[in-house]
C-alpha cells in the first residue's frame, strides 16, 4: 500500500523485506530516503539503522506499531530523523517524506563553496564539504541531525539558540513546544563530542531559553 501510494505520487520505491537484504541493497544503490520498519527478520530495524549510520546521512523515517516514548527515543537516538506510529494515514506519511527529503536537499545545498570549508572550535573540526567531524584528529560518527545541530552552533558561536530556532533550522518545521526530540538529539550529540557529557563544554544549556556553544580560550 505504501509503495503503491508513493509511486502514484511520483516517487521511485524500492521495497525490501529483511534487514540483511536492506543492507545489501543500500550498499549497491543510492537512495534519498529510508522508510524503516523496526520488526524486520534476520537483522532488525535498530541494528540496520546503526549499520547505516556508520556510512550515510540519508534521512530515515521509522514506521512502527511501537508508540512508547522509550521506543521513539531509542529510534531517534540511533539516528532516525522522524518516527511515525502505525496506523498512519498516507497523507501524513507523504507530508513527512516530502519534508524529510526537502530538509536533506537544503542541507546539501547549504554546503556550497561560499561556506568556509573547515569550521574549528577548540578540539573539534568540521569539514563542511566532506561531512567529516574530528576531535583531536579522531573522526566521529554523527547522524544528520546531530551534524546539523553542531554546525548550527559552530556557525553561530556567540549566539544563544532557542529550542524554537534549533527546531526550525534543523527540522525545517514549526515548533509546537514539544522539546523531547530536541533534548534526545542534544543528549546523543553530547555523548559523542563531550569529554564528560554530564558536564558539557561544547553544547551548554541556557536554562529557560535553549542552548549555546561553549566559550574556549
Amino acid at each position: 500500500m505504501v509503495r503503491s501510494y508513493l509511486t502514484n505520487e511520483g516517487f521511485k520505491v524500492d521495497p525490501v523485506f529483511t534487514g540483511k537484504e536492506a543492507i545489501n541493497r543500500f550498499i549497491s544503490n543510492s537512495y534519498d530516503l529510508v522508510l524503516l520498519d523496526l520488526m524486520l527478520p534476520e537483522i532488525n530495524g535498530m541494528d540496520f539503522l546503526q549499520t547505516l549510520r556508520q556510512n550515510s546521512f540519508v534521512p530515515v523515517i521509522i514506521t512502527s506499531a511501537k508508540d512508547g516514548e522509550a521506543d521513539k527515543a531509542l529510534g531517534l537516538g540511533f539516528g532516525a530523523d522522524d518516527y511515525i506510529t502505525k496506523p498512519f494515514s498516507m497523507i501524513e506519511l507523504l507530508a513527512r517524506v516530502k519534508a524529510a527529503i526537502r530538509r536533506s536537499t537544503q542541507y546539501k545545498e547549504s554546503t556550497q563553496p561560499e561556506v568556509p570549508a573547515i569550521l574549528t572550535i577548540h578540539e573539534i573540526e568540521m569539514d563542511i564539504h566532506n561531512f567529516i567531524v574530528k576531535k583531536n584528529g579522531q573522526e566521529m560518527s554523527l547522524t544528520s541531525k546531530e551534524w546539523n545541530i553542531l554546525k548550527l552552533f559552530f556557525e553561530n558561536p556567540k549566539k544563544v539558540m532557542t529550542k524554537e530556532q534549533i527546531y526550525h533550522s534543523v527540522w525545517d518545521d514549526h515548533y509546537y513546544g514539544d522539546d523531547h526530540v530536541i533534548n534526545v538529539h542534544i543528549s546523543r550529540l553530547r555523548e559523542k563530542i563531550e569529554d564528560d557529557p554530564t558536564k558539557p563544554e561544547y553544547v551548554k544549556t541556557v536554562w529557560g531559553i535553549g542552548y549555546k556553544l561553549g566559550e574556549f580560550k
